[in-house]
């Protein structure tokens, strides 16, 4: 007879770890476990300290009492769905946002319950999760399983908007693109290179560019840096390079020895790279910065713990300086004012100084700032952050106020 396993309603909040530990087991691997952000003691802290839920009136008047998650969803999406605050998501599902800052923990196929017992408001992925009592049993049968829960987790936010500048723009200091590597020519004495063309390049004499044991070596073309300043107090916060595109290297640098009345001449030869990817035409003078490992692109929205005045840097793009919808901008507040990727910020329109006419005598006078939208971080380096407007009822501009939701 086949065996099933049974598991009571009170023992579902591990449902999922069960399933997962079934999964490696299964599998022969236990690769994925390692590499799962959140830990057991994790969420066993969560569910301890962090269920208290919303207040009801905090709720969305049309937040559905059961909701099937879709491939496609993104973790604000939902929020938006249920509350009228959607940087209150921790809260509302139930997470310590101070141990957990990835959750991992919705996927499309759950089913999301909305509990409103004791006047708060929770969300479960079991049905009666706020009532006491058995409700019954789930029958479960042992079976493989190959797919990776991590990779099928709901994204904060919709990758292709942000994914590209997750490697593409870059904030460095002074000598960082100074330092790195350069294109020193094109081949065939081409002036501009695209995908598909051979270049050549150097490090420096110190630093040559040298191939490494493994997989070909790839890099990022950024061209110069562009200052990026404090709108209120003038500070250089470090400087945006202009993603170029990809290269990948083919060759080392090397050197030759010939001679030449009758003295040894050393002569250099430079590293040879193709150009795999190209959103702007390279040149010489481009310099070459490795790319980075691919992130994870899951977290929380979230409002930041502490209190956040900040000011929007610049639009990303050239010549842009207003931004719309869906647009990223650089704000004037990184990780060593606390924020982290997840954080959500009000856009307050910085209000005009004009001069008042109507009075008995000319006065000038400054417009209140009026909240015109949300952003929210997803790149934060030390003293700058990259972060996507998420919605707007005008148009943020460079300069515009950025405070706590």
């Amino acid at each position: 007879m086949k065996k099933q396993l049974r598991i009571t309603v009170r023992q579902r909040p591990h449902l999922f770890a069960t399933l997962a530990t079934l999964a490696v087991i299964s599998s022969g691997t236990t690769a994925w476990a390692q590499n799962y952000p959140v830990t057991p003691q994790q969420r066993a802290t969560a569910q301890q300290t962090a269920q208290t839920g919303v207040p009801l009136s905090e709720l969305s008047p049309s937040a559905p009492d059961e909701y099937t998650v879709k491939p496609g969803d993104t973790l604000w999406a939902i929020s938006r769905l249920y509350l009228l605050r959607p940087w209150r998501w921790p809260e509302l599902w139930g997470m310590n946002i101070n141990e957990i800052a990835n959750p991992h923990r919705i996927y499309p196929g759950q089913v999301l319950y909305l509990d409103k017992t004791g006047g708060r408001a929770r969300l479960t992925t079991r049905r009666g999760a706020g009532g006491s009592g058995d409700g019954g049993t789930i029958k479960l049968s042992p079976r493989t399983r190959f797919d990776s829960l991590a990779g099928m987790a709901l994204p904060t936010l919709n990758p292709s908007i942000i994914e590209p500048f997750l490697s593409e723009p870059i904030v460095v200091d002074a000598d960082t693109l100074q330092g790195a590597p350069r294109i020193v020519a094109g081949n065939d004495s081409r002036v501009l290179l695209s995908r598909g063309d051979r270049a050549y390049a150097r490090g420096n004499a110190d630093t040559p560019l040298l191939e490494a044991p493994g997989p070909l070596k790839n890099f990022r073309v950024f061209r110069s840096a562009t200052p990026l300043k404090d709108p209120g107090t003038g500070e250089i916060l470090g400087y945006e390079a202009q993603y170029l595109g990809k290269a990948q290297l083919k060759r080392g640098e090397s050197t030759t020895v010939e001679t030449e009345k009758d003295k040894d001449v050393i002569t250099v030869v430079p590293a040879s790279i193709d150009i795999i990817a190209a959103r702007e035409e390279i040149r010489a003078g481009d310099r070459l910065l490795p790319e980075p490992p691919r992130q994870l692109l899951s977290y929380v929205p979230r409002a930041p713990s502490t209190q956040v005045e900040g000011r929007i840097i610049s639009v990303y793009g050239n010549a842009v300086q207003f931004a719309a919808q869906n647009q990223v901008v650089a704000i004037n507040k990184g990780t060593r004012d606390g924020i982290d990727s997840g954080h959500v910020l009000a856009i307050l329109k910085n209000g005009e100084t004009i001069l008042d006419r109507t009075g008995e005598r000319k006065e000038t006078i400054k417009l209140p700032n009026e909240r015109i939208g949300l952003l929210m971080v997803f790149r934060p380096f030390e003293k700058v952050s990259y972060a996507l407007v998420l919605e707007i009822t005008d148009t943020p501009r460079a300069g515009d106020f950025l405070v706590n939701p």
